[in-house]
């Protein structure tokens, strides 16, 4: 079992009321699952998220492989599953036609399983354009939005382009997110509040009954956004959900994927479930499941009736977690954070961009990120091929 290191919080809270000189802003070249708002990158041409989060990115001259091992994007190896590729491939004919009809099935049969009305769900290509979609709205007229620091930045880098303001609160020494922090930094101008559990990049979840708890309370003042891509790589992970309290009137916002679990990243299926007034506030912009084709509504009815795939996707990524964590001890490196998701992030005692490119130069896909004053790997979990391809590059590159 991992343990964490040993954090200097005060020290990492100070930075962050400091800026980040030096920085310029660009647009970004484009890398797996970073979100394509335009980003403040510094003088080496790495990506600053925020005065102590920042991603390591490749030289734009870099000529990069093709890969041995794809571990950069937290994609599933092993979908889509046998039932929804049978069920695109039959309906690719109907390729000519709109999906409404279809999507609608596919609607009525989500509310079924959340617990829900299919009044509360809204249908999207994959859950990020939901998440960006959300940001435009709630942020056209300025704002902030308060969320952990490390976070997935879709929602938060769309919502800083149009005019919003970040205020990050770190994540707890054990990973999980600070919800009195979180919750003391709300104020007047907070127009939401962004949670990713399981969180992307650490992988670390949140205590459920204090996040159910904080989530009815703060959603009050304020709407909570949940996004909840990884739940359903924990065995238990319905009931781990936030999705109860929209039966409760809570104006909260879950979003869900067909990206990982269900192996269909290439795809683009994704809902959020809502309040009607909240999907509402959305529907004025976007009318959501227009982005998504008739052969992939069919194949996202079928993938929530693969029960057989989705358990092997849960197996085997979890062989594939511990089969990591013992390579990494082996390696004496101890303090990675224990995953709850279908990747692991670890130290590594080594400059982030020479690291990212020497993996690279070993045709592993990885990223590397520093925050808590320490440089990390983000490893995706691949098939068990592929992480022993990782395990062996990892000892050529840090041995």
């Amino acid at each position: 079992m991992g343990t964490t290191t040993n954090i200097n919080r005060r020290d990492w809270i100070r930075k962050s009321v400091l800026t980040a000189g030096g920085a310029m802003a660009l647009p970004y070249i484009g890398l797996a699952e970073t979100p394509k708002a335009p980003l403040t990158l510094d003088a080496e041409g790495n990506a600053v998220y925020s005065p102590f989060f920042k991603e390591y990115l490749p030289k734009p001259e870099a000529a990069l492989p093709e890969l041995a091992a794809k571990l950069n994007a937290n994609e599933n190896p092993y979908g889509p599953s046998p039932m929804a590729l049978e069920a695109f491939k039959n309906s690719a004919s109907g390729g000519n036609r709109y999906a409404w009809k279809e999507l609608f099935q596919l609607v009525d049969k989500i509310a079924d399983f959340e617990g829900v009305e299919s009044k509360n769900i809204m249908m999207g290509p994959g859950s990020s354009d939901l998440l960006e979609k959300t940001a435009m709205v709630f942020f056209m007229n300025g704002g902030n939005v308060v969320s952990a620091d490390p976070a997935y930045m879709s929602l938060i880098r769309v919502a800083e382009s149009v005019g919003a303001t970040w205020k990050p609160v770190p994540l707890k020494d054990d990973w999980s997110h600070d919800l009195k922090a979180m919750e003391d930094a709300i104020d007047d101008e907070t127009k939401l509040v962004y949670i990713c559990n399981p969180n992307n990049p650490t992988g670390s979840m949140t205590d459920h009954e204090e996040l159910v708890d904080f989530c009815s309370r703060v959603s009050e003042k304020v709407p909570v956004f949940v996004d909840e891509a990884y739940l359903w790589f924990l065995d238990e992970g319905a009931k781990k959900s936030m999705v109860s309290l929209i039966n409760e009137g809570k104006d909260v916002i879950i979003a869900r994927t067909f990206s990982k679990i269900h192996g269909m990243a290439g795809l683009r299926v994704g809902y959020i479930v809502a309040l009607e007034e909240t999907l509402g506030r959305l529907q004025k912009i976007t009318r959501g499941g227009m982005g998504i084709t008739l052969p992939s509504v069919y194949a996202a009815m079928a993938a929530m009736d693969d029960a057989e795939f989705i358990e092997k996707s849960r197996t085997l990524n979890a062989e594939c977690r511990d089969y990591v964590y013992q390579s990494l001890e082996k390696l004496g490196i101890t303090s990675y954070v224990p995953s709850s998701t279908s990747f692991i992030i670890f130290p590594i005692e080594m400059e982030g961009r020479a690291f990212l490119e020497q993996m690279t130069e070993l045709k592993v896909g990885v990223r590397a990120f520093q925050f808590m004053d320490q440089n990390w790997c983000r490893v995706s979990m691949g098939t068990m091929d592929e992480m022993k391809t990782f395990t062996a590059a990892l000892n050529k590159v840090l041995v």
